[in-house]
């Protein structure tokens, strides 16, 4: 496709001024000048390479964190023996960050590189599918604009705040599973692990007095015991409405996420399995609970494309679906928002189902505006409205909370940047008194 360029603008400026030098008339001048420069134009055009010629590349990278930085370079190169100047812009996603345009002069025969970096502000998969080049004739007057096929596919994962943090409890959980004694952790496991013999700091009501009998040599021996490995970790995200919300700089089912990644992290380092279960109006995505090293790795892959949406969840068809798919005991952990307007009717009816035959923990990320607020001396009349709102907000959530607990449910409601570690240590408690 022609595009005339700047220069040619400029130059038709120019010889407008030439126009009214010429003897002929007005309008004889207008057309002989524009025809001249027409044709010179067209000229130019058709000597202009055909982008199809010009060989592009794109490099990206084919995942990046949320948050992180990374870079897409374009590489494009000359196949004629003269100069070329070629403008590109490329088909990438304006949340990618990357500034999508650029021009190169490259050599003759030559090889020219752009770049630019990518900061990504959203999460999901990108398929940019081409680049647009733009190739000036010899004398700068037209371009030759086409479109060249490009497919790439670049996917932006949950960034793992809570990473070391998971780590730190699940170093200190391996600990405990060996024998090491810790003020924190308590707890034996309920799964027999050997027989020894008995020092001061085992419980008498460890000791085996059958085997003490068949040692033969006096001394108690005590059974020990260890953690049970293999057991079902069920994460259930609510992606409805209220997850959409900004707490702490990010939409709260940012801060959940993070807390699925942490979850997962930490039991199937500790020999359990760990699923997902992402519902609103209805199930949106499902990986069966497993275990291994790439479980984290497939869980992010996952997450990386879920969004919340703007419809009320349906917790009940999300329980059924979870109770089908856990028929032995399991810890099913639901991430979702205790707002009492949004879970009277749909959640607090529906949560029976669940702790009948299952450990349920239910999670959510606290508003810390909303607390600093109820806390906060109003000094005028809109900081006190909007006080008395935090107080009666923050009550509505501890009565949700209560409820919770009422029915059987282990609540963790923490702000942001503590409510993975807060569910990592509500995991390794269950684990810890053998509840599973």
């Amino acid at each position: 496709m022609p595009v005339p360029t700047r220069r040619l603008a400029v130059l038709a400026a120019a010889l407008s001024l030439v126009v009214l030098a010429l003897p002929l008339a007005l309008p004889e001048s207008v057309l002989l000048v524009d025809g001249a420069l027409l044709a010179l134009a067209l000229v130019d055009w058709w000597r202009a390479p055909r982008p199809a010629d010009v060989e592009v590349a794109r490099e990206v990278p084919g995942t990046l964190v949320l948050g992180g930085e990374a870079e897409v370079t374009w590489r494009v190169r000359n196949p004629t023996p003269r100069r070329l100047v070629v403008s590109l812009a490329d088909d990438l996603a304006p949340s990618l960050g990357a500034s999508r345009r650029a021009r190169l002069v490259l050599p003759p025969r030559g090889v020219g590189r752009a770049g630019s970096p990518l900061r990504p502000r959203r999460r999901g998969r990108f398929d940019p599918r081409e680049v647009v080049l733009r190739i000036d004739g010899p004398l700068g007057l037209a371009a030759r604009q086409g479109a060249v096929p490009l497919p790439a596919a670049l996917r932006v994962t949950p960034a793992f705040r809570s990473r070391e943090e998971a780590e730190l409890r699940l170093r200190r959980a391996r600990l405990l599973d060996v024998g090491l004694r810790s003020a924190a952790g308590r707890g034996g496991g309920t799964e027999f692990d050997a027989l020894r013999t008995y020092t001061p700091d085992d419980e008498t009501r460890r000791i085996d007095w059958a085997a003490t009998a068949r040692s033969g040599s006096g001394d108690p021996v005590v059974r020990t015991y260890r953690a049970e490995r293999n057991q079902a970790v069920l994460c259930l995200l609510d992606l409805g409405r209220t997850m959409a919300a900004q707490v702490g700089g990010a939409p709260r089912v940012e801060h959940a996420m993070d807390a699925v990644l942490a979850l997962t992290s930490v039991c199937t380092g500790l020999g359990d399995r760990a699923g997902l279960l992402a519902f609103s109006s209805d199930v949106r995505a499902v990986v069966p609970p497993g275990a291994g090293g790439r479980r984290l790795a497939r869980m992010t892959e996952v997450l990386a494309t879920l969004e919340p949406e703007l419809v009320e969840s349906d917790y009940r068809g999300a329980f059924l679906e979870a109770l089908a798919r856990s028929r032995r005991r399991a810890l099913l952990v639901l991430l979702t928002e205790l707002a009492e307007q949004a879970l009277t009717d749909t959640l607090l009816p529906a949560l029976p189902l669940l702790v009948r035959d299952h450990v349920v923990v239910v999670a959510g990320v606290t508003d810390p505006d909303v607390t600093r607020w109820a806390r906060g001396a109003p000094s005028e009349a809109g900081t006190a409205y909007r006080k008395a709102a935090a107080v009666a907000a923050l009550e509505e959530r501890a009565r949700v909370v209560a409820r919770l607990r009422g029915l059987g449910a282990t609540v963790v409601d923490e702000p942001p940047g503590r409510l993975a570690p807060a569910l990592c240590d509500a995991y390794l408690r269950v684990k810890a008194t053998g509840r599973l």
